[in-house]
């Protein structure tokens, strides 16, 4: 059995700092950011099947959104101003990011690449499935704007503004809902949402 390195680089999610540019009252990393984007994403898939006719598999799209940005153990978190600051450098970077994604399916074990291509690949994932996770991973952002705006930091401002402008591009009932039931309780303290 040949040995492999995919789950200690998946370990390494917790090295890569989000936001790399901003100052933040709270730092947050790959891994925690992970976490909160499946939580997220499965929630607006049963939301979409529960209120809005959907037929989607939230624990497979949970799943997606665990996995959605493991390809930064190997890129790092490129801040999305420069990111998206050309066409062509957005479409670069996702070139570089597909082929970091393909590096880490090879680090598996044969018998495990189909279980996990899903997963990694983004180019495999259902459409529809993509973007929910998509739609949750700006969610998330959203709420990390809103609780350092609380907690008195103005960095996050023009973040704040661009992701309301991104909110409502990707708009669906599922996030609007989302959105109007969870989101507040993310500008309150501790005692107040207990």
């Amino acid at each position: 059995m040949k040995e492999s390195h995919f789950f200690a680089h998946l370990a390494r999610m917790k090295l890569i700092q989000r936001w790399p540019l901003m100052r933040s009252v709270s730092v947050e990393n790959v891994s925690e950011h992970s976490l909160q984007v499946a939580f997220v994403a499965h929630a607006l898939a049963l939301i979409k099947n529960r209120k809005f006719g959907g037929q989607l598999n939230p624990e497979r799209i949970a799943l997606l959104g665990m996995y959605h940005d493991t390809s930064e153990v190997l890129t790092g978190d490129l801040p999305t101003p420069v990111k998206y600051y050309s066409p062509e450098i957005a479409k670069e970077y996702k070139k570089i990011e597909a082929a970091a994604e393909k590096k880490l399916l090879g680090m598996l074990p044969e018998e495990f690449k189909d279980d996990f291509a899903p997963y990694l690949l983004s180019e495999a994932a259902h459409p529809e499935d993509a973007l929910i996770v998509k739609q949750a991973d700006t969610i998330c952002a959203y709420l990390k704007c809103l609780e350092e705006l609380s907690a008195g930091n103005h960095e996050y401002a023009l973040a704040k503004k661009r992701l309301d402008v991104t909110l409502k591009e990707r708009w669906t009932e599922e996030m609007e809902y989302f959105l109007n039931t969870f989101a507040p309780s993310f500008e309150l303290s501790l005692d107040e949402i207990s």
